[in-house]
């Protein structure tokens, strides 16, 4: 009998925790919900008042506006392209420079660590204009080049690396691959990126979906509408004046998708990845 009095006041901590984890599942989910209904009401009554909180049946006809305003599968290849791209390039680099900085021991290995960290402590709007003139300077403005190669080791995914492999990858192990008579390189493929799995699961999200939302990269670097990606060719439709929002909110719903999809296929993943090493015994 002396439980009772406990049970009801855990249930009723439940209660109430449940109750708030549900109103912000609502708050959270309801915008994505309403840009979902947007995306079928016709153009023409989206700022209609009271707004339309369920869907229409003007879905075909909003993406056909969209197709005949941009080459939209033109620049959903160009951002998935490049996200594609930048995601195996910062994954190969950076595993391999965070390797490097956990797993060996070298002159100068804690300056060029609190440099690499050094460099997160900058604006990135600071960097705009010599990073504009660099690019000229290559002869990389309008190509993919300016939004994959200055990324591909970034101090982000190194001490996130850094700090994953430390742990994760025992030193027995590593000198018992150089007596079976691997190479550096072979250990850091053999070895590193094969017990790095989680971490670089994590990395590699982080890396695809940032690079699929960069907006000013893009804007500044690839100027022809043909050539450039997904989110700057929205909005451009979406500065037009004479543009169909209805085509704007299917093109949203479209670059927001494959997003979702990747999170909610590797949501375990994240968090397992983000969790690992937490909790040693």
């Amino acid at each position: 009998m002396s439980l009772q009095p406990n049970r009801l006041t855990s249930v009723g901590k439940k209660s109430v925790m449940y109750f708030f984890l549900v109103i912000f599942a609502f708050i959270f989910s309801f915008p994505f919900y309403y840009m979902f209904v947007l995306a079928t009401v016709p153009g023409t009554k989206i700022f209609s008042y009271p707004p339309h909180l369920f869907f229409k049946d003007s879905l075909w006809t909003n993406v056909k506006a969209l197709l005949d305003d941009i080459p939209f599968f033109v620049n959903f290849f160009n951002s998935a392209a490049i996200a594609t791209i930048s995601t195996v390039a910062v994954i190969f680099f950076c595993t391999m420079g965070g390797f490097a900085l956990s797993k060996y021991d070298f002159k100068g290995k804690k300056a060029i660590f609190i440099f690499i960290l050094s460099t997160m402590a900058i604006p990135p709007f600071l960097n705009i204009v010599p990073f504009f003139k660099m690019m000229v300077a290559f002869h990389w403005y309008g190509t993919w080049l300016p939004l994959i190669v200055p990324g591909m080791a970034n101090a982000f995914g190194i001490f996130m690396m850094a700090q994953f492999t430390k742990d994760s990858i025992p030193a027995a192990l590593l000198d018992a691959a150089r007596i079976d008579g691997l190479t550096e390189f072979q250990i850091l493929m053999k070895v590193a990126f094969p017990l790095s799995r989680a971490g670089i699961g994590v990395l590699g999200i982080i890396t695809f979906i940032n690079s699929w939302n960069n907006f000013l990269g893009a804007l500044i670097m690839l100027p022809n509408t043909d050539k450039t990606t997904l989110p700057v060719a929205l909005s451009k439709l979406f500065m037009q004046m004479d543009g169909d929002r209805g085509g704007l909110m299917a093109g949203t719903v479209l670059a927001v998708l494959p997003l979702m999809v990747v999170f909610i296929i590797f949501n375990k993943q994240i968090i397992s990845g983000l969790t690992a090493g937490s909790v040693k015994g």
